[in-house]
């Protein structure tokens, strides 16, 4: 079964995260695997890997843009020829709808990974005419969308895709100039609006003694928040795109996330696997995904409730061990890769049989 994937960019956000997952799991199941996408180090290792990749340019939200990028996708479609498109997020969708030849019956899934709330309406109007099945990365997600107006969307939560990491936690913590004993939270999420880094930074203002910060990503809010940041100097560092996710976890004590929207953060799933304590706020899946123990959910908007959640895990060990054990055993009964794999396999497969 020919897969394309059909992705805004291929980054470091959760979406991009679980594309190249599911391109190198899917040889397992007999896919042959393309990315469509305005590229990102993910898709650059996917090609050095031997995945094919096509660029796409970002659409932009103009329909001048759409067009451009819905041009790029059947040029994809014809070089490639899948027996089976798969968007990820409305935009995608809309793009690679545009792009499919009428009347050559190429089955199109998407997946929903979450929109802001007064974008609901829209992403469920949007997939209605785009999509042949809908995939929504949360039971959270899923019931937003039908409330919005969508019918049957099919749940398959996310999942993580592990792999160890390089370097142990000395050494990375030597590389970013941070003491062994220093207590340290990790926050992977692109510097954008959505994230809420300004929240973080005044949470962070809050605590008492020397913890740092790592705000893993980047975005159109860097300088801005760099200079958010500055009376906190020392305590917070602003490291960029990264590739070694899992070697900041293994150096971290604690992970946060302050989002004001979310499907299902892989970064969270990420930081379980890991054993790494979580902090995030009460959006999408996140609820859900926390109860058994993982972590501490906090209102979104809501600085002094992230401070204390903050420091109830930074400064007791033992709490901090409990939500890292309980994490991981949700990890491994809930998100696991395969089960993930076999229901994607399942639905594209009955799709295309469908169609045909």
């Amino acid at each position: 079964m020919r897969v394309l994937h059909v992705i805004s960019e291929m980054g470091a956000g959760g979406a991009e995260t679980l594309v190249a997952g599911m391109v190198a799991r899917g040889e397992e199941y007999g896919w042959v695997s393309a990315v469509a996408s305005a590229g990102g180090f993910r898709a650059d290792a996917l090609a050095a890997g031997g995945t094919a990749t096509f660029p796409v340019p970002l659409a932009h939200r103009s329909k001048a843009g759409v067009l451009r990028a819905a041009w790029a996708v059947r040029h994809a479609l014809s070089r490639f020829r899948p027996d089976v498109v798969l968007a990820h997020n409305v935009g995608a969708s809309l793009v690679a709808r545009l792009a499919l030849v009428p009347g050559r019956r190429r089955p199109l899934l998407s997946v929903f990974h979450g929109v802001a709330d007064d974008e609901y309406r829209r992403a469920a109007r949007i997939l209605r005419h785009t999509s042949d099945r809908v995939v929504a990365v949360s039971p959270a997600a899923a019931d937003r969308l039908v409330a919005a107006g969508l019918r049957g969307p099919q749940v398959i939560r996310n999942a993580v895709f592990t792999r160890p990491p390089v370097f142990g936690r000395a050494s990375v913590r030597a590389s970013l100039d941070v003491g062994e004993g220093t207590p340290v939270a990790l926050c992977l999420a692109r510097l954008e609006p959505q994230k809420r880094h300004d929240v973080l930074l005044d949470a962070w203002a809050a605590l008492e003694g020397d913890p740092v910060l790592w705000l893993a990503g980047d975005g159109s809010l860097r300088a801005e928040l760099e200079e958010r940041g500055e009376p906190l100097a020392g305590r917070v560092r602003f490291l960029g795109t990264r590739a070694d996710v899992p070697d900041l976890l293994a150096a971290a004590d604690v992970t946060v996330l302050t989002s004001d929207w979310e499907g299902l953060p892989l970064a969270v799933l990420e930081s379980m696997a890991a054993g790494r304590p979580v902090v995030a706020t009460d959006v999408g899946g996140v609820r859900e995904v926390l109860a058994g123990g993982g972590g501490l959910v906090v209102p979104p908007g809501d600085p002094a409730a992230t401070a204390h959640a903050l420091d109830t895990l930074l400064s007791d060990r033992s709490t901090r061990d409990s939500a890292a054990a309980a994490g991981r055993r949700a990890i491994e009964r809930d998100y696991d890769p395969h089960t993930l794999m076999k229901a994607y396999d399942e639905l594209l497969r009955t799709t295309l049989e469908g169609a045909r």
